[in-house]
């Protein structure tokens, strides 16, 4: 299988990357460089530029004799994408549409996208499975839904084969450590709560401690990004033989609070940062975790990694890299990880 990997110089995409690669997939990495960054791709060919380039794509394509698609590019933040909804419409939607054209233009029939539960919107049951409807809270949201229904009609009209693969909360690094997800660049809880212990902010933010949990704070599904690479593999041989287009969610099933995060970020890193308690933010659901049958039936993906190995896994990866990959000759420090 030769495999095009657009995003692949970001967060999960590397990590993706790095498990094809070990599994003896042909893989060329297409990446605008904007989030992502060279050193996050090794062994593999990076192409640099834009997924809305059809000749270039379709050059690549050819180039590689690529024959499936993981589709990572895109931006991520939810807030951000509530103080600039067109961005994410421009860069995840417009260019996605572009991208659809220029694959199914070079004859590409499968492909495997980056989705999210933030498709799902607040939950009204739990666990949340793939048939909970669809009511997205944010522009990245509706962006990712958007992207999902072209894929449904890019099957009915063209024959493509896709999976769209809804992610709950990535978290991690691969386990030497060489790549991860860089705290400067990141919102999410397990990044910030690890900047805190290296005291890079003099605290860690805990928005609501008044919920009806345990311990007061929201529960979220964290899984680790390398059963996220392992998901997308399985997906692509999944489609490989022939398995019908679908979403698929990919979570533990298990949710964890933040406050027992907090307790694993300080006992990774052995230290005992502060805490400070705020308001919840508008919007935010007490509790979101998966329901992930649909991926062991179709995919045979479990995943692997426990809350302490997630936290411990993304330690080494932040204490060894507190200022991500710099950048010779450029004078920017290369803080990648915010794309996927």
């Amino acid at each position: 299988m030769s495999v095009l990997v657009s995003g692949g110089a970001g967060y999960i995409g590397s990590h993706t990357v790095r498990l094809l690669r070990e599994r003896g997939a042909d893989v060329v990495v297409l990446d605008s460089l904007e989030l992502g960054y060279r050193a996050a791709v090794t062994g593999v060919p990076l192409e640099v530029g834009d997924i809305a380039d059809t000749a270039l794509v379709r050059r690549v394509v050819a180039d590689h004799d690529v024959d499936a698609v993981i589709h990572f590019a895109g931006y991520k933040a939810a807030g951000e994408s509530m103080t600039q909804p067109e961005r994410y419409f421009d860069n995840n939607v417009a260019r996605s549409t572009a991208f659809l054209a220029a694959l199914h233009g070079a004859g590409v029939s499968r492909i495997v996208f980056s989705s999210s539960c933030a498709v799902y919107g607040t939950p009204r049951a739990l666990p949340v499975a793939e048939d909970h409807p669809t009511a997205p809270e944010s522009p990245y949201g509706a962006s990712k839904l958007m992207v999902e229904q072209m894929l449904d009609w890019y099957g009915a009209c063209h024959g493509l084969g896709w999976v769209a693969l809804r992610y709950f909360n990535a978290a991690g690094a691969i386990d030497d450590a060489s790549i991860g997800e860089v705290a400067a660049l990141s919102t999410n809880l397990v990044p910030v709560a690890l900047r805190a212990a290296l005291g890079q902010i003099p605290a860690l933010r805990v928005f609501g401690s008044d919920y009806p949990t345990a311990d007061g704070t929201a529960i979220r599904d964290y899984v680790h990004v390398v059963d996220l690479a392992e998901a997308h593999v399985k997906a692509l041989d999944y489609l490989a033989g022939g398995g019908a287009s679908t979403v698929v969610n990919l979570g533990t099933g298990t949710g964890s609070s933040v406050l027992e995060v907090v307790a694993e970020a300080r006992r990774a890193s052995g230290v005992d940062f502060p805490v400070e308690l705020v308001a919840r933010r508008p919007g935010d659901p007490v509790a979101v975790y998966a329901d992930n049958a649909r991926a062991a039936e179709l995919l045979g993906w479990r995943p692997v990694y426990s809350l302490p190995e997630i936290v411990s896994s993304a330690w080494r990866w932040t204490s060894t890299h507190p200022e991500g990959f710099a950048t010779a000759g450029t004078g920017k420090e290369a803080l990648w990880g915010a794309s996927l």
